[in-house]
């Protein structure tokens, strides 16, 4: 069995062909009794000057070597041979009456459709936006300046709005599910590197393709995939779910997955009309700063900034609360990305942070953002959505039209008028007075944090280089659609089963693919497929 190692340092200059030499170091081994060396981890050090690469490692001893005893000396373990993540369950005892529909093809609509239709449930997928090229061509027609379309755009299509995104894939490595995940992206297209980096991404030019590819996975599996099919309202029959109508045509379903989306706010309004069990949620609100990614790298990297075994440099920011006002911190932040439109109605603008694979951008940019509840926004289960909307409306009312509101973190901070310089937003900026935009409460909270804590950290983060775009205010969902945590099944509405970031229970790609998976586990092994 292979010797698992942490915490392998190795310079910039050094190459990986030393890891052997390493691991032999560190176990006490001469380097030839050493037959093999398998990464499973990679992450950057920069906290200490000079930036080092951090590697995980298996080790694989040569036959006459006693691995054992070798770890117990080196106080390292012993680790299986690793094997791809599957998802082995037993199909239940009740046969589902009908087809399971699922409404919405983001990364959680997608992996209950991949797991039901592996197990013959031929799942159909309704998906009110386009598949990955009609849609990319609709997308880059209104970054040309052309009309937004309300139901193919950055938010709506087939993989969601993480498919125009950074692609991040936040995930724990001790959860199977979102390991499986990961290798069904691999399997899909994506780098194999994502399976051993410490912050993997996929990048928005990679991720289309990943998406397409799972579909036609899901689609030879026995699944079917039905675009520009807005779900307006649902069937019920018996006291449970019987379908879905799209316009004027009526699709039957045995069970209905609702992976909507985080901006599905009709969809929402449509289930509190008809009774569905939602609940208010606290989420987050704020902007995008932007600044040169050469800053960022130089404040990261030092004088290593630049060198070619380095990636773009990250940050991540906390501001505690303090004083009376609110704690901030920095989300989603994309490196050599740009700041992109992600609304899908007139009259609002919301921005959202997107990158390609390499990160190979001029400028790098995060959401700052400060919680908010009930407090702010009032007591009604839907007032949530109303507070998003007033924001992006007001920002819209700042600039007249999709060009984003935008000021300097200078004069944010002096809450003065002036000029911005160049920036990523494809559709151009109007200066404005952010404090005229936001919520007080907001705009002062995230002005203390870039005072007292963000300008510390990254000199000249508040500065003119900085510039602050937005509004940020779809970060995570600000319903909860109330299901029972065994069955995934709504507590109001037998047969209808809400899952991932627009329902409540996700945030981020991974988190909703695993979400979507355990949903359509809890059908499956309760379930077996209607004939």
């Amino acid at each position: 069995m292979p010797v698992r190692l942490q915490n392998i340092r190795i310079g910039l200059d050094t190459g990986e062909d030393r890891l052997a030499q390493a691991a032999a170091g560190r176990l006490g081994v001469d380097v030839a009794k050493i037959e093999g060396v398998r990464i499973v981890r990679t992450a950057v050090d920069s906290r200490h000057g000079r930036p080092v690469l951090i590697y995980g490692i298996d080790v694989i001893l040569k036959p006459d070597v006693d691995a054992e005893n070798v770890a117990e000396r080196a106080g390292a373990s012993l680790v299986a041979e690793p094997e791809e993540p599957r998802i082995v369950l037993g199909a239940g005892p009740e046969p589902l009456p009908g087809r399971p529909v699922i409404v919405g093809a983001g990364p959680a609509g997608l992996f209950a459709a991949y797991l039901l239709a592996m197990y013959g449930f031929r799942p159909l997928v309704m998906e009110r936006g386009q598949s990955v090229a009609p849609r990319a061509k609709d997308i880059a027609a209104f970054f040309d300046g052309g009309t937004l379309d309300p139901e193919s755009n950055i938010l709506f299509g087939l993989g969601g709005a993480g498919t125009w995104s950074d692609g991040k894939l936040t995930w724990s490595p001790s959860d199977p599910m979102a390991a499986f995940v990961l290798h069904t992206f691999v399997r899909c297209g994506a780098p194999e590197q994502i399976l051993v980096e410490a912050k993997p991404h996929i990048g928005t030019d990679l991720l289309r393709g990943v998406t397409a590819k799972l579909a036609e996975m899901i689609e030879a599996a026995g699944g079917e995939f039905r675009f520009g099919r807005r779900v307006d309202t649902f069937v019920f029959k018996g006291g449970r779910v019987a379908g879905v109508r799209c316009g004027q045509e009526t699709t039957e379903a045995g069970a209905v997955v609702l992976a909507m989306g985080h901006s599905a706010r009709d969809t929402v309004r449509v289930l509190a009309d008809q009774g569905v069990a939602i609940e208010a949620r606290p989420f987050q609100v704020g902007v995008r700063i932007e600044h040169p990614q050469e800053m960022i790298d130089r404040s990261q990297y030092g004088e290593a900034a630049g060198h070619p075994r380095l990636p773009s440099a990250e940050y991540s920011l906390r501001h505690k609360a303090h004083g009376g006002w609110r704690s901030v911190h920095s989300f989603c932040m994309c490196p050599g990305g740009m700041v992109v439109p992600s609304m899908n109605r007139n009259g609002e603008i919301c921005t959202n942070g997107m990158s390609c694979r390499a990160r190979d951008g001029e400028f790098a940019n995060a959401a700052l953002v400060v919680s908010v509840g009930p407090k702010d926004f009032g007591g009604g289960r839907l007032d949530g959505l109303a507070f998003q909307e007033e924001i992006e409306r007001a920002a819209f009312a700042a600039t007249g039209s999709f060009s984003a509101p935008a000021q300097t973190a200078e004069d944010f901070m002096k809450d003065r008028a002036g000029s911005v310089g160049k920036t990523s937003y494809p559709l151009g900026v109007v200066p404005v007075q952010w404090s005229r935009i936001l919520p007080r409460s907001v705009y002062q909270s995230i002005v203390r944090a870039l005072a007292m804590s963000f300008d510390r950290s990254i000199r000249g983060f508040a500065g003119a280089q900085g510039t602050i775009l937005g509004p940020e205010t779809r970060v995570t969902s600000p319903v909860r659609l109330v299901r029972h945590e065994r069955t995934h099944e709504s507590v109001s509405t037998p047969g209808l089963c809400p899952a991932g970031e627009g329902s409540g229970y996700a945030g981020g790609i991974v988190s909703s693919a695993v979400d979507g998976l355990r949903t359509a586990r809890a059908l499956i092994e309760r379930h077996c497929p209607a004939e």
